[in-house]
C-alpha cells in the first residue's frame, strides 16, 4: 500500500513536473528570489513530495550492488558493506534534489501565488486533499484501467465488424 502511495505521489508530481515544463519560458529566465525559493521548500514539504525522493539515492545504490551481485555472487557480503557506506555518502546529495523543485516552483509561481498555495495546503481543505488524493488516484487508476479494457474490447468489435463488412476479417 505504501508503494502505491509513493507511486501515486510520483505520478502527481510528473504531472506537476510536466506543468512546470510547459509553462512561460519568460519565467524559466528569472532566477527566484531566496524567498520564493524558501516559499518553494515550503510547499514541496507540505505536501509531503520530499519523502518521493527519499528512496531515489537507495534505489540508485541497490541497482549498482545488483549489477556487481550479478558479475560476482560471492561478493553479496562485501557488496551490502559497501552500499551502506555509499547510501550513508550520498545522503546530503538529496537536497539538490528538493532544491531544484523548489526552484521550478519559485520560477514557475509568484512569491503571492505560492503563499497562496501553501495557504491552501495548510487549511482543512488542503489538508484533506493530501490526505484523501492517495486513495482516489489509486481508484481512478482502477477505473481508468477497467474502463480502458472495456473500450478496448468495444473498438475491437467495431473492427471486427467493420472488416466482416468489407470481406476482410474472421
Amino acid at each position: 500500500m505504501l508503494f502505491m502511495q509513493a507511486a501515486n505521489r510520483v505520478m502527481c508530481l510528473a504531472t506537476v513536473a510536466i506543468a512546470l515544463a510547459v509553462s512561460s519560458p519568460a519565467a524559466f529566465a528569472q532566477q527566484p528570489s531566496a524567498a520564493a525559493l524558501a516559499s518553494g521548500k515550503e510547499l514541496i514539504a507540505i505536501t509531503g513530495a520530499t519523502a518521493l525522493f527519499n528512496p531515489l539515492i537507495a534505489g540508485v545504490v541497490e541497482q549498482a550492488k545488483l549489477l556487481y551481485l550479478q558479475m560476482d555472487p560471492t561478493s553479496g557480503k562485501d557488496l551490502n558493506e559497501i552500499a551502506d557506506k555509499i547510501r550513508t555518502d550520498l545522503a546530503p546529495r538529496q537536497a539538490e534534489i528538493s532544491n531544484e523543485v523548489a526552484k521550478d516552483y519559485a520560477t514557475s509561481f509568484t512569491e503571492q501565488e505560492l503563499r497562496e498555495i501553501i495557504a491552501f495546503y495548510k487549511s482543512p481543505a488542503g489538508q484533506k486533499l493530501l490526505t484523501q488524493q492517495p486513495q482516489i488516484v489509486e481508484s481512478s487508476m482502477k477505473f481508468a484501467q477497467t474502463w480502458s479494457n472495456s473500450l478496448s474490447d468495444v473498438v475491437v468489435g467495431k473492427f471486427r465488424e467493420e472488416l466482416k463488412k468489407r470481406g476482410k476479417g474472421p
